[in-house]
């Protein structure tokens, strides 16, 4: 609805390594054991990555993509610039560490799919709610991850949907979800319905979808999930959320062109941000409301 302290010259850089050396990892992956695109990004950056002067797209400047529209709670408004929503103040945040301000952050709007993609890439970085994964990362690098996230269920309230409380109950179910998302999977993966699911290219549309009677119930990303009942579908519930797979959390990650200079220090910024616990502050500011929800098995 996606960065490393720069590494200064002399005694200031040599002490910035030893710092992230030392510094606690970020929380394991869904796979390989490694969010971005290196396994060793915090070594990684080392002198390459000096603050504001970045081989991005733009001299000078940071090209960061999100879809549009920019749902809430991840953005405000549907404005990413704002600061406001969780992803954007993310974003920025890794700008900051990066060594860019506001001002020299650029917008660009870039369909969710596309992000992923195999392809050139127009931005620096893209966040987007994009999950990491093994697959995703034979066409793009990611960065370690800046959110661990489940998948939920949504249903209209009243509905035999609504009174599910395990995989079992969906199975018989029309559900739907946003194209080539880790919610869509979860469907075809995890539920395993008896009738195939309904794909659709943006998740407002899904959202219709549920509000016209099309699906039974849709899937997606628990913060999203208290936001479509609390101010989208007022008359929807939270039927659940499913438990993460293999045992590690799915994350979002960062989205960046595969082999990019940028992913080590990109990678890094979102370490520091995690390990001083900005991360957390944001995510308690912009998500507090996606408490736990019940679990389905």
């Amino acid at each position: 609805m996606h960065p490393a302290p720069s590494a200064l010259r002399s005694a200031v850089a040599a002490a910035t390594i030893a710092l992230l050396a030392t510094a606690v990892g970020c929380a394991p992956q869904p796979d390989d054991k490694a969010s971005g695109g290196s396994s060793s990004s915090a070594s990684a950056a080392g002198s390459a990555c000096v603050k504001g002067k970045l081989a991005t797209r733009t001299s000078g400047k940071l090209t960061i993509a999100t879809d549009e529209p920019a749902y809430e709670p991840w953005f405000k408004d549907d404005k990413p610039a704002n600061g406001e929503g969780f992803e954007s103040a993310v974003a920025y945040a890794v700008a900051k560490q990066l060594g860019y301000d506001k001002n020299a952050v650029v917008w660009q709007s870039v369909p969710f799919n596309k992000a992923f993609a195999p392809g050139v890439k127009t931005f620096d970085f893209d966040i987007n709610q994009v999950s990491i994964s093994a697959e995703r990362k034979k066409a793009v690098d990611f960065s370690s991850g800046y959110y661990d996230v489940r998948q939920a269920v949504i249903a209209l309230k009243g509905s035999k949907a609504a009174k599910a409380t395990s995989i079992a109950d969906l199975k018989g179910l029309k559900l739907g979800a946003q194209v080539g998302t880790t919610s869509l999977n979860y469907i075809s993966d995890v539920v395993k319905p008896s009738q195939e699911a309904a794909a659709y290219s943006k998740n407002d549309q899904a959202i219709s979808a549920l509000k016209n009677g099309q699906v039974d119930a849709i899937v997606t990303d628990l913060p999203t999930a208290f936001y479509v009942t609390a101010a989208q579908v007022t008359n929807a519930k939270i039927v659940g959320q499913f438990e993460n797979q293999s045992g590690t959390p799915e994350q979002f990650g960062l989205v960046l062109d595969k082999g990019s200079d940028l992913t080590s220090c990109v990678s890094s910024a979102v370490d520091t941000l995690r390990e001083d616990g900005t991360l957390a502050k944001l995510e308690k500011q912009w998500l507090s409301d996606a408490v736990d929800a019940p679990v389905l098995k």
